[in-house]
């Protein structure tokens, strides 16, 4: 590639076909070719040999082609074609110097690369040259005829071949003036183009249609320089704004944007090669679809590497991007501007579907971190939600109404997220997406709402429970004849409260009636679980409640004051009343009587249980027994039965077992508080005494030293009774009585003897004297008068000091 001043040259295509590739490539760099649109002109010329086709172009548009030296002789000196920039001519114009024509270097492949240089040249260019002797014009063996039939012929395989301006450049005019010789060269040229065959589509299309035809003279450049060059300068001048309307390829067609003009010009070269015909249409569809995919593929990859585009990308996988929306729109539109910039004058189809492809492939990439700032949109709607709509409902709005307005609120701040984040370029719709955020804030109120009334019903059946559960409890154990209508009247009265309160509560639930009477009712029914809880958890400890009531009856008086056996009480009345109220306790517990209906458990059970004994009820009793013989109660369903009649007839026989030892303890206590406060033998007894004592008691009169001894051994004897405790130890019966005292007795004498063997060892003295004196001290039997006394004796110690030591005294009980 050759340079001067602003000239620039390469070889296009070598003499033997080669077509220089990367020549090309630099020269469309060197001129800046693919900046220029379609805003350039392609002039080529073609001429026979050495007819100073080189030397014209160099003259009139400045350039550097080799020229012929005449002094060397006539001989080829342009080989293949060569290219090369205009200088000083707008707009950008490339000039193509072909091989000549009729050569004799090529001999007999001459018409081979004619043809296909000639093809070449006008699939190509924008004007062709062609350059001819004046001295041909006319002659009917004139070596231009040859040359005309060639580009006609070449014409007719390019279908729809571009309107080519043809300029024949009339070398080394004549005298005869241009008027007069245009004329004969027109009608030459007509006669051509009638004779070439043409395909059946084109039998009547006229050579205007294809071609228009310029006709110029110059005169000869050896003779006539100064002319020529003046002549020349003239013609310059008609190739400024040449492709601007009324230029010389003002009505040009088909014209392929400059920065595909390397591609197209191989491609052409390539079929031409081949021998095909040149469907120039296709052709420049073919270009275009290779430039549009070119330039889209440069687009994609410009965007791919994209520092905004991977900043976002980047970003909203962790969190939203402020701006979304608009950031991505401005970097896809300027990707697809700068496309729209480059491939603006290839073909609107191509051109409009490799930006579809183009568009989609980038919204392809765009999509994922559309989506994912979507779910980002969602997240933060649906966080917001939640957040607000808890601080509506503590701030004691009704259920519902937050609801509603929550819900309306955060789904026009999804749009507005949304509508934030769309790109402009997709027509993509966010309604899937919105649907989504719709069934998530509906199941977040349908959760908080689930649980709300848990929480509500929980509180409530807590109420019941607290206001029931004790009440119930105090009443049971009460088990009298208004224990269960009292409990009805306590369970309706808390009822009706709890379903008023509870109902005013839903009302802000905005709930439908069937399902508010259906809570209603449910927390009813709980109202009479815990009820019925109780009762049974009360019918589980019958047993022991009976007991309980047996023993306080039985063991206490009226006044709730422990019962004490004097022997004046009737222990079977006692025992009766403490019974039947025991039975009465077991007759509420038998069953659940919340409705107002009359069963007959109590009578059942004391004709069966507390008057079977009874002579007088033998044969009644008899029928009631057998009635307790069955697992269910007359006229008592069994799911109201707490404890069935067997039952009652196996706890009632457990009772009296374990209520008998009591009994029997209360009379063997009244037996010996009888026989304790009856302490003198019988009456024929001390008429024995008496009599059979007569002589003793006489002996004794006569000896009152016996008085003596007698009293010190009931001295004694009482002493040894009331610390041995005697009577109390006798209490609880013979047996053990006699065990009792049997290791008591020896360590109580031992300390009797120790006691009076210390007094006897104490000193006397004057000023000490002894005052007996008596104590008494009551027997733990509670019946009988037991007295005793013992002397009180002064006993002194080693420094003097005395200390008194009380006997027994005598206590009535």
């Amino acid at each position: 590639m050759g340079k001067n001043g602003e000239c620039c040259s390469t070889h296009l295509i070598e003499g033997d076909g080669t077509f220089n590739v990367s020549g090309l490539e630099n020269f469309m760099k060197e001129v800046k070719l693919s900046e220029c649109g379609l805003s350039y002109a392609v002039v080529s010329i073609m001429g026979p040999q050495s007819s100073g086709k080189s030397t014209l172009l160099n003259h009139l548009f400045h350039t550097n082609f080799r020229e012929m030296d005449a002094y060397r002789g006539r001989s080829q000196t342009t080989k293949g074609i060569w290219m090369a920039r205009c200088s000083g001519i707008e707009p950008c114009t490339i000039v193509m110097d072909l091989e000549g024509t009729d050569g004799r270097e090529r001999g007999e492949d001459d018409t081979a690369f004619e043809k296909q240089s000639a093809l070449f040249a006008l699939a190509v260019s924008d004007i062709v040259l062609i350059n001819m002797w004046c001295h041909d014009i006319g002659r009917e063996q004139a070596a231009n005829k040859p040359l005309l039939k060639t580009v006609f012929q070449v014409m007719m395989r390019l279908f729809s071949p571009r309107k080519t301006t043809l300029m024949f450049v009339i070398r080394d005019k004549t005298r005869t003036p241009l008027e007069n010789l245009e004329p004969v060269l027109r009608e030459d040229i007509q006669k051509i183009w009638d004779s070439v065959p043409k395909p059946h589509a084109h039998k009547e299309t006229p050579l205007s249609e294809f071609f228009n035809v310029e006709v110029v003279a110059l005169s000869s450049y050896e003779e006539k320089e100064e002319q020529f060059r003046e002549q020349v300068a003239s013609l310059r001048q008609r190739f400024n704004q040449s492709i601007a309307p009324g230029g010389l390829a003002g009505d040009r067609r088909g014209v392929v944007p400059a920065s595909g003009f390397s591609f197209s010009s191989q491609e052409i070269w390539r079929v031409i090669k081949e021998n095909k015909d040149l469907d120039l249409p296709a052709h420049k569809v073919m270009v275009a679809t290779v430039r549009c995919e070119e330039i889209s593929s440069e687009k994609y990859s410009s965007f791919i590497a994209n520092k905004d585009w991977t900043e976002v990308e980047e970003t909203v996988q962790s969190h939203p991007v402020p701006g979304f929306g608009k950031k991505l729109s401005s970097i896809l539109e300027t990707c697809l501007s700068e496309y729209d910039a480059e491939a603006t004058y290839f073909e609107d189809g191509v051109r409009s579907s490799k930006r579809r492809q183009l568009e989609e492939k980038l919204l392809q990439i765009v999509q994922p971190a559309y989506q994912s700032m979507l779910g980002h949109i969602r997240s933060r709607t649906l966080d917001k939600f939640k957040d607000a709509f808890d601080d509506s409902l503590k701030g004691g709005q009704g259920f519902a109404v937050a609801a509603r307005h929550s819900t309306k609120a955060f789904l026009k701040f999804f749009d507005e997220e949304s509508a934030d984040a769309i790109i402009k370029q997709a027509n993509w719709d966010t309604a899937k997406v919105r649907e989504k955020v719709q069934r998530d804030i509906d199941a977040h109120v349908a959760a908080v709402r689930a649980t709300k009334l848990s929480e509500l019903t929980t509180t409530y059946e807590k109420k019941l429970s607290e206001a029931l559960s004790a009440p119930v409890e105090a009443l049971l154990d009460g088990a009298s004849d208004d224990t269960w209508p009292s409990i009805r009247k306590l369970l309706q009265r808390e009822s009706e409260v709890a379903v008023s309160n509870f109902s005013t509560a839903l009302s802000g639930f905005e709930m439908d009636e069937q399902d508010k009477d259906r809570m209603l009712s449910s927390l009813e029914d709980h109202a009479r679980g815990i009820v019925e809880g109780k009762a049974k958890e009360e019918a589980g400890r019958v047993m022991m409640r009976m007991k309980d009531r047996f023993t306080t009856l039985f063991s206490q008086d009226s006044d709730s004051m422990p019962r004490i056996w004097t022997g004046n009480e009737d222990i079977r009345a006692i025992t009766k009343t403490a019974r039947s109220a025991s039975l009465k306790m077991l007759s509420v517990m038998s069953a659940i009587r919340l409705e107002d209906e009359t069963d007959n458990i109590e009578n059942t059970l004391s004709l069966a249980l507390v008057e079977s004994n009874s002579g007088s009820a033998s044969n009644k009793s008899a029928s009631s027994l057998d009635a307790l013989a069955s697992s269910t109660w007359e006229k008592v369903p069994a799911s109201k039965t707490l404890i069935t009649p067997v039952q009652c007839k196996s706890l009632w026989r457990q009772f009296k077992t374990e209520t008998e030892y009591t009994v029997t303890q209360a009379i063997a206590a009244q037996e010996a508080s009888k026989r304790s406060n009856n302490w003198l033998p019988p009456p024929w007894a001390i008429v024995a005494i008496i009599l059979l004592g007569f002589n003793e008691f006489m002996t004794l009169l006569r000896n009152p030293l016996w008085l003596l001894v007698i009293f010190v051994g009931y001295l004694l004897t009482k002493a040894l009774w009331v610390q041995l405790d005697i009577s109390g130890e006798f209490r609880h019966g013979a047996l053990p009585g006699l065990l009792s005292l049997s290791t008591k007795f020896l360590p109580t004498v031992m300390n009797l003897l120790k006691k009076l063997a210390e007094e006897g060892q104490a000193p006397t003295t004057g000023n000490n004297q002894r005052n007996p004196s008596l104590a008494a001290k009551s027997s733990p039997s509670g019946s009988g008068h037991i007295s005793s006394s013992a002397s009180s004796e002064v006993i002194s110690s080693e420094n003097g000091t005395e200390y008194s030591s009380p006997a027994v005294r005598d206590k009535t009980q």
